[in-house]
């Protein structure tokens, strides 16, 4: 015996929440950071992203690719990392992220995506 509610079939998934999957697991919007290795706001930026459950940040290492510096002061017009996309939002450096999470617009915008 499976243990299904129904004896005779699995339960079924709506679909209408477009932010789980059928397992009814959250889905997370895609995180960029641009960063370097010895960065230690970057460091507390993802410490920060973690306790808010996101499990996967891509890491652009601007110290070990320079040509990815510029490409990211042309993007964000800043020059300091980290530099943090949820999505297609910029959020900015760690200041920014740690506004945006006192203020309660963290959670949204990580589940908005």
């Amino acid at each position: 015996m499976l243990g299904f509610a129904n004896k005779d079939r699995p339960p079924r998934f709506s679909g209408k929440s477009p932010l789980h999957n059928p397992l009814n697991q959250p889905v997370m919007p895609k995180v960029i950071m641009y960063s370097t290795a010895m960065c230690p706001f970057c460091n507390m930026a993802e410490r920060l992203l973690a306790k808010k459950g996101v499990t996967a940040i891509e890491k652009i290492r601007v110290d070990l690719e320079p040509e990815r510096r510029e490409e990211m002061i042309e993007i964000t017009r800043r020059r300091t990392v980290p530099q943090i996309f949820i999505g297609d939002h910029h959020v900015g450096g760690f200041d920014d992220l740690a506004m945006l999470e006192r203020s309660g617009d963290l959670d949204r915008l990580l589940a908005s995506a």
